[in-house]
């Protein structure tokens, strides 16, 4: 007989981010295995003798984040973008380091993202393509964390790498042969969808048909869509029509579509993402560099379910939830002059049960109520950074950094404890992934700017 294993908190400021986004001041909170068994006020009943009890004295408890738009894969070409245009970032920069990782490289690059995630507080995330699921799965696996993985799905357009030059039915078959192997295992967190890197990169049939083997396999497709006014250009110029308004007449938008970085819509491309419930997630420090400003303030306003990313380590260098949930904060009251707009309340749903929603998975996480997945972050506001906490809802988005959250839990199990990571070895990890990326950079023939003159 398996042993039952409980962890009982007292005395949180428990933010449940249930319906009502209610709020403990001096709450309690009962895990039972991997399951929230109660939250509020627990029934001394309900607790076993053996639980471990935690006195939070008034630390925060929330759901885990979820980000909703990395690149695992990415994340030991981290710099290779800094100061240059799309074009570039894109050409000469990341599809040479991509197409010349490994299996390998794949999974200690995610090993290395998973660390960053985990230390701010994110248990669950999507990954919109690398080229080996096989190694993300792996790593996800050990990590502790739920991932949505896809493979970076391409079948058409000029400068791809040879090795990257697929047929439509080759990169469709390559996509179910990852989700039999992969798809729901590690317990259920790793999990494949099917992805789709670009309109530039996409053609119809693909589009169509992987919409199409999505609603078979009764999962998602994850699609960078309308990020970059050149985008725009090309499918004017190619189909007559924006991308979304071409993505309607496929009959694509859906709620199963994860729309990614979505700068580039109409105010009628907005109604349509409503109509059809296709999910957003935000990215808001990739976008400021080269993308431009999404219409989150109505996105929000119309209801469209608008999460948040942040992309990856070679477009914006952070894999921080905290601070993309600060950048949040600050750039659409600035550009649309509204000091009210995006509140922090509205940001806070966004990095939990809005993520949780977007990845389908809003009946399993995202919120804090019974019979809910235990994923769940502990955060110590008794700091500089954070007191005086007068507003305390404001103060996790305006003032907090990655550094107050003290613990991760995923899954009814520690993934970070005190600051310290449980699952994975950190100072095994970065050196790996130094060496690793100081590999692909060889091997690719990348050349990164000497911005100062530096004695060797």
């Amino acid at each position: 007989m398996e042993t039952v294993k409980q962890t009982y908190f007292k005395n949180g400021y428990i933010l449940t981010m249930n319906d009502i986004n209610q709020v403990y001041a001096c709450g309690e909170l009962l895990v039972e295995d991997d399951k929230i068994k109660a939250v509020g006020k627990v029934d001394p009943a309900l607790i076993r003798p053996d639980a471990e009890v935690i006195d939070l004295n008034g630390k925060y408890i929330l759901p885990g984040f979820v980000n909703t738009h990395v690149h695992t894969s990415q994340q030991i070409s981290r710099g290779v973008g800094d100061d240059v245009d799309f074009i570039t970032w894109l050409h000469k920069r990341m599809w040479p380091f991509e197409s010349n990782m490994t299996e390998e490289d794949s999974y200690i690059s995610t090993l290395m993202c998973s660390l960053e995630l985990i230390k701010s507080g994110v248990t669950s995330f999507a990954e919109p393509g690398g080229q080996f699921v096989s190694g993300m799965a792996k790593a996800t696996a050990q990590s502790g964390l739920r991932g949505k993985l896809a493979k970076s799905v391409m079948d058409c357009g000029t400068g791809l790498p040879a090795i990257w030059q697929k047929t439509t039915q080759e990169e469709l078959d390559a996509q179910i042969e990852d989700l039999e192997k992969y798809h729901n295992t590690a317990d259920g967190r790793v999990q494949v969808w099917f992805g789709l890197r670009t309109i530039f990169n996409n053609t119809d049939d693909l589009i169509v048909k992987t919409k199409e083997l999505a609603d078979k396999y009764n999962v998602g497709i994850h699609m960078h869509v309308a990020e970059a006014k050149s985008e725009i250009d090309y499918t004017n110029e190619v189909y007559g029509e924006n991308t979304v308004t071409h993505l309607h007449k496929l009959g694509v938008l859906d709620k199963n579509l994860l729309a990614v970085h979505t700068v580039w819509l109409t105010n009628e491309e907005i109604d349509l993402f409503k109509k059809y419930d296709v999910k957003v997630s935000h990215n808001p420090a990739s976008a400021m560099r080269v993308l431009g400003f999404a219409k989150i303030p109505q996105m929000l306003e119309k209801g469209v379910c608008v999460s948040i990313g942040t992309d990856g380590a070679s477009s914006s260098n952070r894999m921080d939830m905290v601070d993309e949930m600060w950048l949040t904060s600050l750039i659409h009251k600035g550009w649309r002059l509204d000091s009210t707009v995006v509140p922090s309340t509205d940001i806070l749903c966004m990095a939990t049960k809005n993520g949780a929603r977007a990845l389908l998975d809003d009946h399993l996480y995202g919120s804090l109520e019974e019979g809910k997945k235990a994923d769940l972050i502990i955060i110590n506001p008794f700091g500089p950074s954070m007191m005086p906490v007068n507003d305390p809802i404001a103060a996790l988005v305006t003032a907090m950094h990655s550094t107050n959250i003290e613990s991760t839990m995923c899954d009814g199990k520690w993934l970070m404890r005190d600051r310290k990571v449980l699952t994975l070895d950190e100072e095994v990890i970065v050196k790996e992934a130094q060496a690793h990326a100081e590999a692909i950079y060889k091997r690719a023939g990348i050349v990164l700017p000497d911005r100062f003159p530096t004695i060797r």
